[in-house]
């Protein structure tokens, strides 16, 4: 991948340029405060199979679709619910995505065939100044999964996606370097289209904060009277994805020459590598991404996790640590 591809400085003649590059069919990587997105015009069907193409996506593996602000919802969707226009209002621009019954605007090839389509307003400076610029000049809203091959680990700064998808871009595509992401875990996917909002993905925002918002029961994946039940597909709901070329193994005693990542409070065995050490939940999120690419780069065959317990952002943890255990 040549070097024009790769920006290090997203000012805003960089953001102006690479607007113009989704509106001419190309390809764009951006940060945002969850992961890095590799983003296409979302009303370019043959801009989005390039996506597919680069990630080795399943077709039927829907995209959610990040606009400028909450006001594009109404392009995307319609029967839009009033808990839903809640929570956009408290939680946009930031790490949640809504699925909403589509709109025209939103076809086959964003939605995976289904009549529901995923929004997001993401949270970080450069994702925004993109959208904006892409709005100035007729952009509708911009499909980005994570910029990585399918299944994979997913990318966490702009050096990671170089390294995972820089030999399926061509040299017309982009990647905007905006620094390492603030959450690290992508995003909350909120099901609006019954009566009260569904957790299909757990994220930063947790269940506590949407009823808050919207003063309404959640009903989450765990819950037993949504057994049986069939669901709307969204992005990393397989059982086996986030996974690393290492097997991931789960809440068990590291033996020497196996990685490890766990709390800073639990001690290191010998001849074990460390690969992370947090503190606290919050930077468990913001390292595990970092810390299971660095597995691959050492070439570990195994790397052993201590899962964080409690609730908030641990259960978004846990969450793809369960589907990283399972492979890819």
């Amino acid at each position: 991948m040549g070097q024009s591809q790769f920006v290090s400085q997203c000012t805003a003649d960089a953001m102006v340029l690479a607007a113009q590059k989704l509106m001419n069919g190309h390809l764009v990587a951006f940060p945002t405060e969850t992961v890095y997105g590799l983003g296409a015009d979302a009303t370019n069907e043959s801009a989005v199979a390039k996506i597919y193409a680069a990630k080795g996506r399943p077709a039927d593996h829907p995209l959610i679709v990040h606009v400028h602000s909450m006001q594009a919802m109404g392009d995307w969707a319609q029967e839009i619910p009033t808990y839903a226009i809640d929570l956009a209002r408290d939680f946009w621009p930031g790490p949640m995505t809504l699925i909403l019954n589509r709109s025209l605007l939103a076809r086959d090839f964003i939605t995976g065939g289904q009549n529901t389509v995923g929004i997001r307003v993401p949270d970080h400076v450069v994702a925004l100044a993109l959208l904006n610029a892409f709005h100035a000049i007729g952009g509708k809203g911009i499909a980005a999964p994570s910029a990585n091959r399918f299944g994979h680990v997913s990318p966490t700064t702009a050096q990671a996606v170089k390294d995972e998808l820089g030999s399926f871009l061509n040299e017309q595509d982009q990647i905007l370097d905006g620094g390492p992401c603030t959450v690290g875990v992508e995003s909350t996917i909120i099901d609006c289209t019954g009566d009260v909002p569904k957790i299909l993905r757990p994220g930063a925002i947790t269940a506590e904060m949407i009823t808050a918002s919207t003063g309404l029961d959640v009903v989450e994946p765990t819950d037993s009277n949504d057994a049986g039940k069939e669901s709307i597909r969204v992005s990393g709901s397989l059982d086996a994805h986030y996974a690393p070329a290492a097997k991931v193994l789960l809440d068990q005693n590291p033996h020497a020459g196996q990685g490890f990542i766990a709390p800073a409070t639990t001690t290191t065995p010998d001849g074990v590598i460390r690969l992370a050490s947090p503190t606290n939940d919050v930077e468990f999120a913001q390292t595990l991404y970092a810390s299971l690419r660095k597995a691959d780069e050492l070439g570990l065959s195994h790397v052993v996790i201590e899962q964080p317990t409690g609730t908030g952002i641990a259960i978004a943890i846990r969450d793809r640590l369960m589907r990283a255990a399972n492979g890819r």
